[in-house]
């Protein structure tokens, strides 16, 4: 299954650029971040669920990345770029290895499971 994105070539080329470059600096940094650290989290100021899902990690001895951009109110438009990079629509995102496994309620669950210890085992 793979999800819809509008094609380039349904993007007038006066705008095609714009859209290419829309807060490109923000992503980049994130997937610089994925590149250097097993576990990331992304996440924004006063939203409880970003520091549940750290408070996480740090409760099973997982050492992790917290990126925070804004609150409920600023940053907003950088936050907006990267839910239309993932596709996720909320926040926290969290990364393992580079894939995105979803928010906290995802995390906990791949927790207790073992899904997540099994995922950070040395290849």
């Amino acid at each position: 299954m793979s999800r819809l994105i509008l094609p380039e070539n349904r993007l007038h080329a006066a705008i095609r650029k714009r859209v290419a470059n829309h807060y490109r600096g923000f992503v980049e940094e994130v997937e610089a971040a994925l590149e250097a650290h097993d576990v990331v989290v992304i996440g924004m100021r006063w939203n409880p669920f970003p520091r549940k899902a750290c408070a996480l990690l740090r409760s099973a001895g997982i050492a992790h990345h917290y990126i925070e951009h804004g609150s409920y109110l600023s940053g907003w438009r950088r936050r907006n770029a990267l839910k239309m990079w993932a596709g996720w629509p909320t926040f926290p995102m969290v990364f393992v290895k580079g894939v995105l496994v979803g928010g906290f309620e995802n995390l906990n669950a791949l927790r207790e499971s073992g899904e997540l210890a099994r995922m950070l085992r040395p290849n």
